[in-house]
């Protein structure tokens, strides 16, 4: 069985600004001296785990995550007729099974439903508190300590198996990712710009105002992005209860999802939709490495250079001389190059599934 699957892509993005800062600004990082755009994990693994593609190839196997599950048990209990004061008491019990609650504040009165922390539930949880629901609004009763016993080791939630849940009241009941994001980072050096835009009032005749009736700036840059990504197989096998189907349907969807999903940031003003350009997977037993160094320096094609096919040998000639120093950095692997026609996305996935 191979342990580890690895994952380095290439993708390149329009102007665009897909992970924003604190300011608004694209997310950069300097890297090997100079300046980088840069797409998050985070952004990344919420873009994916939320697309259409992933929810339908991995329909009822996938978890939510919310602080807000209390004030969603406090409204299944008030439509069943349970009074107030007793959906409220009752949604805070099963809200803090997962996490400690917010303070109450009397101007927002459902804000003490609310876990202080995000909180990740699995189907299988997300089931056992409706059910628990239903038999409280039938009996009319308290949950008692054996009800609301609602946190499950085994589960069949494959994004909380991949990226993990982390439960501070409940650490029995976190799980370890059995897969790693590494930030995007663009190859090449990047210099973010801004764009100054106007909006124009339609029914301003022009008669005595020529003005705009809206000024702006956003900002925004280009780039080729490369991505690495490790998935421990045996990890996600364990985390899935040792369900080896659901498992490579997991695998399969995250491949897919990764090379056609791009993050939802400003998509309406930039429709910076792309597909991944070159894909090269890698499984095997020996212990991971990422491919970034590949990029410490910018790549700068020369006079009438491609630069994606000048970030290809790099990345290629890279992992080359990893293999001369170390030895089989991997058992085997294979590439999708759109550009040069080789492979497939098929072919990728049939092949780290196998």
């Amino acid at each position: 069985m191979s342990t580890f699957i690895q994952l380095h892509m290439l993708t390149s993005y329009p102007p665009s600004n897909l992970n924003r800062d604190d300011l608004g600004r694209p997310k950069t990082a300097v890297m090997g001296g100079k300046n980088r755009l840069r797409i998050s994990s985070q952004s990344l693994k919420r873009a994916w785990r939320k697309s259409n593609l992933f929810a339908e190839a991995m329909k009822g196997h996938v978890g939510t995550r919310t602080k807000a599950m209390g004030i969603e048990v406090y409204n299944a209990l008030r439509n069943k007729g349970v009074d107030d004061n007793k959906a409220k008491e009752w949604g805070k019990q099963i809200a803090e099974v997962f996490g400690k609650c917010k303070k109450a504040n009397p101007d927002k009165p459902l804000v003490g439903l609310e876990i202080e922390q995000l909180a990740h539930f699995s189907p299988e949880e997300r089931n056992s508190i409706m059910n628990l629901v239903e038999r409280l609004a039938m009996n009319k009763t308290a949950p008692k300590a054996d009800d609301i016993s609602l946190l499950q080791k085994k589960h069949s939630a494959v994004d909380i198996a991949m990226f993990g849940r982390m439960l501070a009241s409940s650490p029995a009941f976190n799980i370890e990712a059995a897969v790693q994001v590494a930030h995007a980072i663009t190859v090449h050096e990047v210099a973010v710009e801004d764009d100054y835009f106007t909006a124009v009032d339609d029914l301003n005749s022009g008669e005595d105002d020529m003005g705009a009736a809206h000024i702006g700036e956003t900002e925004f840059a280009a780039g080729l992005f490369y991505l690495y990504i490790c998935i421990n197989r045996d990890l996600l096998i364990e985390n899935l209860g040792d369900d080896l189907e659901l498992a490579h349907k997991s695998i399969a969807a995250l491949v897919e999802a990764a090379a056609k999903v791009s993050p939802t940031g400003k998509q309406n003003s930039f429709g910076s939709r792309e597909y991944a350009l070159y894909l090269l997977a890698e499984k095997g037993g020996q212990q991971p490495r990422s491919l970034s160094a590949a990029f410490l320096k910018p790549v700068k094609p020369m006079r009438d250079e491609d630069i994606l096919a000048k970030a290809i040998g790099e990345l290629e000639t890279r992992r080359a001389k990893m293999e001369t120093a170390y030895g089989k950095c991997a058992d085997d692997y294979k590439v999708m190059n759109v550009e040069s026609g080789e492979g497939s996305l098929q072919n990728i996935i049939n092949f780290v599934k196998g």
